[in-house]
């Protein structure tokens, strides 16, 4: 039972959370998307962050790495499809009638480029640990976070042609 008392004011804080980070960026006219791919996905990573740093300075740097990825693989195949299930029973779409069956995403049309640069910086990630003899390094974590600018900057540039069209 508290188990899912947990989740549910887990999902009210999520919701509270996106709405008043748009409601915010709005006043302070910054787009969605800086709010999402900034303040959201930093708020929302913290606790990966802490418990990653507490459990690698344990010596196990391993769990650390595995729980930074597995956490978003679990995100994108259940966080994701897991909602829109819940949506699609709720709404009753029949196995005729695909009307409410689909979500519209606004990225433009450029979701697939987006989800090749995540592939692309994933094989990065892990082919660059794998050469240096599966350890991290503090030049490593430094190009991770410079790589992690750059996938910002070129979101938000293709955000602005997108919106400009």
């Amino acid at each position: 039972m508290a188990f899912v008392i947990s989740i549910a004011w887990i999902g009210v804080y999520s919701f509270y959370m996106v709405r008043w980070a748009t409601q915010i960026g709005a006043k302070l006219e910054i787009p969605a998307i800086v709010m999402g791919l900034t303040f959201l996905a930093a708020g929302t990573s913290v606790p990966d962050l802490l418990s990653s740093v507490i459990v690698a300075r344990q010596g196990h740097g391993d769990m650390a790495v595995s729980s930074s990825i597995g956490s978003n693989i679990f995100d994108v195949l259940v966080g994701l499809p897991f909602p829109w299930l819940i949506y699609d029973v709720y709404k009753g779409a029949s196995e005729t009638d695909y009307s409410n069956a689909f979500v519209k995403l606004g990225s433009g049309g450029d979701m697939m480029i987006s989800i090749f640069i995540l592939i692309a910086m994933l094989g990065f990630v892990i082919g660059s640990i794998s050469m240096s003899g599966w350890k991290l390094t503090k030049k490593m974590g430094y190009s991770y976070f410079l790589m992690y600018g750059i996938y910002v900057a070129q979101q938000l540039i293709r955000q602005k042609e997108w919106s400009a069209c």
